[in-house]
């Protein structure tokens, strides 16, 4: 079973539907094969380096007063936990193009490390309110997952990659993925959302079965 995970850094339900899915891919064992690879996303392609507040990004993008957006801080706590995926402050909102670059990078070395640099990335954002733009960041993370610190140094410092994350993200955006996280499961199931681990197992069970 292939799993395109279509997702942005910055997207914090993105975070609860990683760690959902992967509750539900471990309730399934090893009864299904799945590779399972990620594809990049962006919510704020025009977000400058220096980022924004987010209270006052999130007021204005979706037109929330702050107690709302402080009751929806709150239930992504509750969700997150759930899951084991642990919330922290998240005071600004950043660009993350480098970020995917890296991903992207990442996943023509190793699937496996691409899912642990996409786990940190995760936490270093909304866990740790680091910056997931920001090249120190970045590098550190790399080094932790064990991936090549002075190759990321090279990509980081070049354009390598930018045309293929572009490519990917028009790719999606063309084929209907306007909202994230998006799980495509064998080019043709989508389960949209950061939905439940039960919801996730019932899904793949059924794909696998059909498919069987």
């Amino acid at each position: 079973m292939k799993i395109d995970f279509v997702s942005d850094v910055a997207c914090p339900w993105c975070a609860v539907g990683l760690y959902s899915l992967e509750k539900a891919l471990a309730k399934m064992g090893d009864a299904v094969p799945v590779e399972l690879h990620f594809e990049p996303f962006e919510l704020n392609p025009a977000m400058p380096p220096e980022g924004e507040d987010a209270t006052e990004h999130l007021s204005r993008k979706y037109g929330a007063p702050p107690e709302q957006l402080a009751r929806s801080r709150a239930a992504l706590r509750e969700r997150g936990a759930a899951v084991g995926f642990a919330f922290g402050d998240r005071p600004r909102v950043w660009n993350t193009f480098d970020a995917h670059r890296l991903l992207y990078w990442a996943g023509t070395v190793c699937d496996a490390r691409q899912r642990e640099l996409k786990h940190a990335l995760l936490t270093a954002y909304h866990t740790n309110a680091e910056n997931p733009g920001a090249r120190d960041v970045l590098v550190r993370l790399v080094g932790e997952v064990g991936l090549d610190v002075d190759r990321a140094r090279a990509v980081l410092d070049s354009g390598e990659y930018a045309d293929a994350v572009r490519e990917r993200e028009r790719f999606w955006q063309e084929r209907g993925i306007h909202s994230v996280p998006a799980v495509v499961i064998d080019d043709r199931h989508l389960i949209s959302g950061g939905q439940p681990p039960e919801v996730f197992e019932q899904a793949l069970r059924q794909i696998a079965a059909a498919a069987a």
